[in-house]
Parts: structure tokens; sequence; C-alpha cells
């Protein structure tokens, strides 16, 4: 059963505390879907100012709609459009203060001002990717980069 943690210490110990409940969460089990589904609702639960926490799986060339926390989304995104695909497609982190101002945004939910999103990469292979929506600017740090990427890293030994 999990129990709702009060995230009170220090925004570096906060995100440690995050992962290990990851960890325990997920801990013998194997399906990726339950796992990306729980990973999503963890993440939703913990972090603030968010309107939108979810997954799109890598499949057939494209991203495709994942588990996620939030209003209806899009369920197709092309390789190299968008933040996420952009992301997916270097395989490199995006983290974007202004969605507005980054060419070629797709905006699934028009209160999202700012966004992050995670390649989830195992064993050279992309998965997919972590896609964190915000309804504030410049919502994403330096310090949620450095520890959404390390959740991303531990998610990964789930699926």
């Amino acid at each position: 059963m999990f129990h709702v943690e009060k995230y009170s210490g220090k925004q570096e110990e906060n995100y440690q505390l995050l992962i290990k409940q990851l960890k325990a969460l997920l801990d013998g089990e194997s399906d990726q879907i339950a796992n990306l589904s729980n990973a999503s609702a963890l993440l939703n639960q913990f972090l603030q100012e968010v309107n939108w926490v979810g997954f799109y799986l890598y499949k057939d060339s494209e991203l495709v709609l994942g588990p996620f926390q939030g209003l209806p989304a899009c369920v197709r995104i092309p390789m190299g459009r968008g933040v996420c695909g952009t992301a997916a497609a270097n395989q490199k982190t995006a983290r974007i203060a202004d969605v507005h101002s980054f060419p070629g945004h797709i905006a699934c939910d028009a209160a999202s001002q700012s966004e992050i999103v995670i390649p989830i990469v195992k064993e050279g292979e992309l998965l997919g990717v972590l896609d964190i929506d915000s309804p504030v600017k410049n919502r994403f740090s330096e310090l949620d980069q450095e520890y959404l990427e390390q959740f991303t890293e531990a998610l990964t030994d789930y699926l």
C-alpha cells in the first residue's frame, strides 16, 4: 500500500526520497505500462506547479502517448517535432522556460507555459520520453533536471 509522504526537507533530499519511493513502488513488477503508470502518478503527487506528467513511448519511428496524469494529450508526435520529438531525436533533455518561444511547439494544453522532456534510453536504445508541463514559465531548474534525469535512469531498471 502506498502512503503519501510529506516532503519537508531540502529539495535535494526530497528528490532522493522520491527516487527511493520509485524503486520501492516498482520493485518486483515487470509490466512496463503498470510501472510507467505508477511513475507518472508518483511524480504528479510529488511535483508542485505542474499540469501534465507522463510518458510517450517510441514505436514505429514516432512517439505514442503512454501512461500520464493530466488532461487528454496529443496521441502521436513525429520524431524531431515539438519539445518531445526534439528531445527524443537528440536523446538529450530539453528544458524549455517558455514553450511559446520554442519553434514548432505542439500545444496539447493551452495552459502549459514551460516544459521538461527527458529521453528514456536503455542500453543505447530509445524507449520513449518523460514529459512534464507546467502552467508557470521557467518552472524547471537545473536541480529539477538533474534529479528528474536520475529518476528516469532509475526507472529504466523496471522497463
